[in-house]
């Protein structure tokens, strides 16, 4: 995917497309652009944010509106932000636009930045593996994401030819249903998975559009599709396999990497689908995976 920032934007912003506060922060995550640092950690759940930010030196700022959550301070001489996003990619909609009009928009004139700057945006969050020998409590590191959410499609991104071929094995493998939104597929910043992959399982990471059915949980109705999980599951591509569901991913690599940002997703096996199997500890298995993603964005490359 390419950026897909409209050079031909001359005008300004209408109010009813970038809607400010009154002290002049941000609609939905009421932040300014003082108060984010370049470096991001996405979190889905918002009591997570407190959980990284108390590993840092200190915290400056601390903004919370609705589910989402920001403090941004210092860790080992590094100004960092821990972002909550919420659940599901609607939720990461919300959050990339408006964390790249906090960088890339003059908030006062409502125009576009001619000089446009990237952000380092870091998901940690939790997952399903489809996988019999994937132990709960892994870190996945998703080398990419295919979204089964549809997001993208509402977005004009041009998908690389790469890209475009991964989708079509996907379906083709997984006999993937035509009345779901289509797939699209997304990879993560080279650059941040040389710092990220190390203590980590490479994969492909699907990106739902829900918890129960669209993971192939049945509760008191059925999927439509109930061998859809394993026919998921049989897809390789680049010498990587589907390796997990989660809810955010495929979101934060379409946009952010439409807009021009770099981005990586790592998340911590809470259930394993196959064996029907959850974490234990799933407090401390998050607790080093914090630490390990802070350290590993604070050291000099």
């Amino acid at each position: 995917m390419c950026a897909m920032a409209n050079p031909e934007i001359v005008n300004s912003i209408p109010e009813s497309e970038l809607i400010l506060n009154s002290d002049g922060s941000v609609y939905h995550l009421r932040l300014r652009p003082e108060q984010l640092a370049s470096t991001v950690i996405l979190v889905g759940d918002p009591g997570r944010v407190e959980q990284v930010s108390s590993m840092f030196d200190r915290v400056d700022e601390r903004i919370h509106h609705r589910e989402f959550i920001t403090h941004t301070g210092e860790y080992q001489g590094k100004r960092l932000s821990c972002v909550a996003t919420g659940i599901g990619t609607d939720n990461v909609d919300i959050v990339l636009n408006e964390l790249d009009a906090l960088v890339n928009v003059d908030l006062d004139s409502r125009m576009p930045k001619t000089n446009t700057a990237s952000l380092d945006l870091v998901r940690i969050g939790t997952t399903g593996a489809l996988h019999a020998d994937i132990d709960v409590g892994t870190w996945i590191a998703s080398e990419w994401a295919i979204g089964l959410d549809g997001l993208m499609n509402w977005y004009g991104h041009p998908d690389s030819d790469e890209a475009l071929e991964m989708v079509e094995n996907f379906i083709r493998t997984a006999n993937y249903p035509n009345t779901f939104a289509r797939p699209y597929a997304v990879k993560a910043s080279n650059d941040l998975m040389s710092r990220l992959r190390s203590q980590t399982l490479s994969g492909i990471t699907l990106t739902s559009p829900g918890f129960y059915a669209p993971q192939g949980r049945k509760l008191r109705l059925n999927p439509s599709n109930l061998d859809l999980n394993d026919r998921m599951a049989r897809f390789e591509s680049q010498g990587l396999r589907t390796t997990n569901f989660e809810m955010e991913t495929s979101g934060l690599y379409g946009l952010g990497s439409a807009l021009g940002h770099r981005c990586a997703s790592i998340c911590m096996v809470m259930a394993n689908r196959s064996e029907k199997k959850i974490n234990p500890s799933p407090k401390q298995s998050m607790s080093n995976l914090i630490g390990y993603v802070l350290d590993s964005m604070t050291q000099k490359a």
